[in-house]
């Protein structure tokens, strides 16, 4: 097991680019000097020492010894002690609406990323809860089983998007069904699922997931995405919007919120409604509900012990340092036997 320590400074990895335009500007304006100057064999006869290759060999290692300062700056650390420990907490598994309507922009910048906000910003609040993560649209399909390694949620919730599922709708009630089978832990009593949706082309007969959710005492909280009045569907080909999808009669479709649905599917499974418009509103109702709750002891393996890595990377940068010390832009005849730039 790994994990970076300031990934914030890969950002010093852009120096790279920045250096080699800066050179390639050096030379062309050195390459313009020298022409007013004099004639190109003039010059070469007037520093007959002047190595052409070394500049560049001396470019590479400079831009080497960047990219190694910066990932020593990242510090990767690698997990060196497993160990079991007791934590403690409740399950839960967010539901994500991904049909098309989501990505309506009546809520910035949609619905979908919203949605995908708001979870990302209550596993920011979450400590040793367990979490799952269920898409849906036509079909409902499993994209994290339960677990409380929250970088890999993050990983998977930045692949959420509205082509994962072909067959459009919205199946909340398979969703329900597919959830009911994410509760793994028997003695778990507070089982929480938090539905993500706008409710909209919702598919009938719902009541039977819901009653089987109830029987295996799993609350339903449900977070509307949009607003009464709604907004177009946009069209995209790739990250380019081509346009606003339109019905029969060539007009373009409203999508609006169905709040009165996911309001009867909280109050039948004994949970809650809240709008999901406001980040920090829906996070905060988030985290009270759940700190209420009754949690639940386990055990689970953690690394307790990461070591920093930063030393191997820190080191060929000082030694590609130290070298470039003693390499000068004159020729020297054993640099040259190498013949490194000749094809």
């Amino acid at each position: 097991m790994y994990q970076l320590e300031a990934p914030q400074y890969f950002y010093l990895l852009l120096l790279i680019p920045a250096v080699l335009v800066l050179y390639g500007l050096f030379l062309r304006w050195k390459k313009k000097a020298q022409i007013y100057f004099g004639d190109k064999e003039l010059l070469q006869k007037l520093s007959p020492e002047r190595s052409k290759n070394k500049p560049f060999l001396k470019l590479i290692f400079s831009l080497t010894v960047i990219a190694l300062l910066a990932l020593a700056l990242v510090n990767p650390q690698i997990g060196s002690r497993l160990e079991e420990v007791q934590r403690e907490g409740v399950d839960i598994v967010f539901a994500i609406d991904v049909s098309k309507s989501m990505l309506a922009e009546d809520v910035q910048p949609n619905r979908l990323e919203r949605a995908k906000l708001l979870i990302s910003r209550t596993l920011d609040e979450l400590i040793s809860d367990r979490v799952g993560i269920i898409t849906y649209a036509g079909r409902a399909y499993p994209q994290l089983p339960i677990t409380t390694d929250y970088g890999a949620a993050r990983l998977f919730l930045k692949s959420v998007n509205t082509d994962l599922i072909p067959s459009q709708g919205t199946a909340i009630g398979e969703a329900i069904e597919l959830a009911t089978q994410y509760f793994d832990d028997v003695d778990q009593k507070n089982r929480l699922l938090v539905i993500i949706s706008d409710g909209e082309d919702h598919e009938e007969g719902i009541e039977d997931a819901i009653e089987e959710a109830k029987d295996q005492q799993i609350s339903i909280y449900t977070l509307g995405i949009g607003s009464e009045r709604g907004g177009p569907i946009p069209e995209m080909r790739g990250s380019r919007r081509i346009g606003y999808k339109k019905d029969q009669n060539n007009e373009v479709v409203i999508t609006k919120l169905n709040s009165a649905l996911l309001k009867r599917i909280a109050e039948n499974s004994d949970g809650k409604y809240a709008s999901g418009n406001s980040t920090r509103t829906s996070v905060n109702f988030l985290m009270e509900e759940i700190n209420t709750m009754e949690k639940k002891q386990f055990e689970t393996s953690l690394f307790a012990d990461y070591e920093d890595q930063f030393q191997w990377l820190l080191a060929p940068a000082l030694l590609l340092l130290l070298i470039d010390v003693f390499i000068l832009e004159r020729k020297t005849q054993w640099f040259k036997n190498l013949n490194l730039f000749k094809k």
